[in-house]
Parts: structure tokens; sequence; C-alpha cells
């Protein structure tokens, strides 16, 4: 049966200590449930960066992101993600899919007009559903419905315009010229209509059906993009990252474990400070977890450097505290130098976030391209360190002050009372005189005999 001593329990009743538990399961049970989202150069797929005419404000970036999303999730790339990255820029990455097969979808602005003799007949703002592509031999057709207001617009236009040819425009582009049929040009509104052309092959009409398609169901941008940069990591190369990755943690861990080793010496030392590396490593992941932060090389290597960062403070804090653990007033004095090392740790912490604070701007606000691809380095680093300088560290602290400093009342409780030597204390200048006075009398007294 294991038992649980009274310091260890004393411990762990400790406010902090139950605030780092409470976010170690929590982080742990978002991990298992959320999982980590994993970045392009881990799970491989590629990166369109897509650069707006003209900045734009939140309302506008987020009509074009949804109209992004919406386009190429109908164009059957289901793993999209697409993200704002400044006011005039958008990241789209997407897995599984070469960059050249969805260029043109994402950089199309998708205004669509069909026009009788020069008159606008119908408008992308019209159409209210559009239906599954046909195709037969090298022709290919596109039905769409469109709404009530649409259908009588386009009555009044194609009333009377029998034969006459309804020019389809898609971005000023002609895709079509259909002759309008007489039932069409009756006056009825009909909310019925189609959209349709021929290619030289097959595949090239399928290939055009379900652009149009695409384009037609996803709506238009409100404005004109255009492709800024493609880069690309195949699977393979992705899934050799990750596990280079996870390697580099291992290593890191067992490399702190070594130097900690070699230094102290003592499992009771040894153990706490990797324990609470890998607390720190555990919350990082958790808070990504929770906030779905993409986990690409670079964060990967920030939260190296935050646990890097945080095994340097516990060993600063260790080392003042074992500096003075036998003096006599050693509970004071731990809690001072406590003080003074956190005081360290603060001012150390304070540097290195105002160092990566510049970092995370260029990326959130210019844009996740060049350096701003390093966006993640600087996070998750931020992140490493602020969990340790007020959630791990101060429960190391506590750690120590707890089971490293021995008590007066303990410490004298395990030294036998016959052994206790009592050191002589230094003679003042006035016992010093007095003694001699003593002895010089009875030296006289002794003559005298």
């Amino acid at each position: 049966m294991v038992t649980i001593n009274y310091e260890t329990i004393q411990f762990i009743k400790r406010p902090r200590t139950l605030i780092l538990i409470i976010l170690l399961i929590v982080s742990i049970a978002s991990i298992g449930i959320f999982g980590l989202q994993e970045g392009l150069d881990l799970q491989g797929g590629s990166m369109i960066n897509l650069h707006l005419d003209q900045p734009v404000d939140q309302d506008t970036m987020s009509t074009v992101t949804a109209v992004l999303d919406k386009r190429l999730n109908a164009f059957g790339i289901s793993d999209v993600k697409v993200r704002q990255s400044g006011s005039q820029d958008v990241i789209v990455e997407i897995a599984g899919v070469k960059p050249e097969e969805v260029e043109k979808i994402v950089s199309t602005p998708g205004k669509f007009e069909a026009k009788i003799n020069g008159n606008t007949a119908i408008s992308g703002s019209d159409i209210a559903s559009v239906s599954a592509a046909e195709v037969t031999g090298n022709r290919w057709q596109v039905p769409f419905s469109i709404t009530t207001s649409g259908a009588e617009h386009f009555a009044k236009v194609a009333e009377g315009q029998a034969g006459a040819k309804v020019e389809m425009y898609l971005d000023d582009e002609l895709i079509s010229d259909p002759q309008l049929d007489a039932g069409l040009a009756n006056g009825k509104a009909s909310t019925e209509v189609s959209v349709s052309g021929g290619e030289e092959s097959k595949q090239a009409a399928q290939d055009k059906a379900n652009e149009i398609h695409t384009v037609l169901e996803s709506g238009a941008l409100p404005v004109k993009l255009s492709i800024n940069g493609v880069s690309s990591v195949s699977a393979e190369l992705g899934s050799q990252f990750e596990t280079g990755a996870i390697i580099a943690g291992i290593l890191a861990l067992l490399a702190i474990a070594a130097v900690v080793t070699i230094k102290y010496k003592s499992p009771s030392l040894i153990i706490p400070i990797v324990v609470t590396s890998i607390s720190e490593l555990l919350l990082v992941l958790g808070f990504a977890s929770i906030i779905h932060w993409n986990l690409d090389l670079a964060a990967i290597a920030g939260i190296i450097a935050a646990i890097g960062t945080g095994v340097d403070d516990q060993i600063v804090m260790t080392d003042e505290v074992l500096a003075r653990r036998d003096r006599s007033d050693r509970k004071n004095i731990v809690k001072t130098r406590v003080k003074d090392a956190f005081f360290i740790i603060y001012a150390s912490a304070g540097t290195l976030i105002a160092a990566m604070l510049p970092l995370a701007y260029i990326g959130f606000a210019r844009g996740a391209t060049g350096i701003g691809m390093l966006t993640g380095f600087a996070v998750t680093t931020v992140v490493g360190v602020l969990v340790g300088i007020f959630i791990t560290r101060p429960v190391f602290a506590d750690y120590m002050e707890t089971f490293l400093i021995q008590s007066p009342s303990n410490k004298m409780q395990n030294i036998k009372k016959g052994d206790i030597k009592v050191k002589d204390k230094k003679k003042g200048r006035k016992t010093i005189a007095r003694e001699q006075a003593e002895a010089e009398k009875k030296n006289k007294r002794g003559f005298r005999r």
C-alpha cells in the first residue's frame, strides 16, 4: 500500500498546485478530443497566397474568405482552410490537391451576367441554386434556378426576343451564347435556366462544367484578387518533417534530463525539473488544441525554445536555494532568494516577449508569408514563457520550499541531544579584560602564600 506523507499532501493542496493539475487534465482532454492541427509542412499540401487589389474592411474580408471556402468545397476539396492574413491577403491551405488544379478557381472573381441584345437579363445575385453539371460527349450544361424577382426581370428583357442570343459572361468573358427559346420570350417568368457549351474533348468539357458550376454556386467575390505565391509540400515529405519534429522534441527532453543529472545528481531535483518541462509542453499543446492553432515546424521550434528557457529558470531558482539551505535563518533567506530569482525570471521573460511581439505582428497584420511565416515560432514561444512564469515556475518554487528545505523542528528531531555541539561564542573585549584581571588576582594571591 502506497502511503503519502504529510508534506506531500500539503504540497498537493496548495492552490497553485491544484491549478496546475486541473490545467494539465484540461490540456490532455483537449488534445484527446480535438487533436492537434498540423501545418502544411507536417501533413503535406499546398498553400496559395492571394493578394487583393486593395485593402478591405473586416466585413468584406469575411465575405471573401466565405466565398473562397464555399467555392473550394463545391469544387470537391474537403480538407481546405481559408484564413485572413492582414487586410489585403488571404491564405488558402489545401491538402491532397495540386495547386494548379485550383489556382483558377480561387483567383476567379466569379462575376456572372446574362445579356440579351446588350441588356442585362440575369446577374449573379439572381441565382438561387445550382444543379449538378451534365456532360454528354464534349458538350456540357449547368442548370440553375433564379429568384422570383430575377425571373420577372428576365421575362421583361426577353419578351419578344425569340431567337436572339443570350450571351452569358463570367468575369466579362463569354462562356455561352445559346439562342433564346420561344417559350422563354412570351413574357412569362420562369425560374429554371441553364448555361451550356462545348469543348474539344470530354475531359475538357467535364473540367469546364465543374468550373462553371463551382463559380455559379459560390457566388462572386466582392473584390478582384491575384495569386501572389504558391508553395507545396508532398505528403511523404510532410511525414518526414513530422517524424523529425517528434524526434527533436524527445531528444530535447533527454538532453534536459542529462544536463540536470550531471549538475545535481539527485533524483529529488532531477525528476521535478523534467516533470515541470513535460507539464509546460502539455500545457502549450493543450492551448494550441483549444484554439485550433496550426502547429508547423516554426511553432515546434518555439515550443522547444520555451522549454529550454524554462529549464534555465529552474536552474537559477535551484542554485539560489541550494546555496543557502543550511543557514540557521534559511526559511527567510529561501523566500528572499526565490523572490530574487523570480525577479531575474520576470525580467528575462519580459525581454523575450518584447523580442517576439514584432515577429508576431508581422505575421498577423502583414501576411503569413516571408518572415511572417515565423509567427508560429513567436506565438508558441510567448505562450510557453507565460505558462512557465505564471503556472509551472511558482509550483516548482513551492516544491523546493516544501521538500528541499528541512524545518528546524524536523532537523532537531533527527539529532540526538548528546550529539549536539555548542560552539564557543567569540569573547568581547570587556570579557577578556575581566578574565585577565581575575587571573592576575589569583596569581597575586598565590605569590602571597
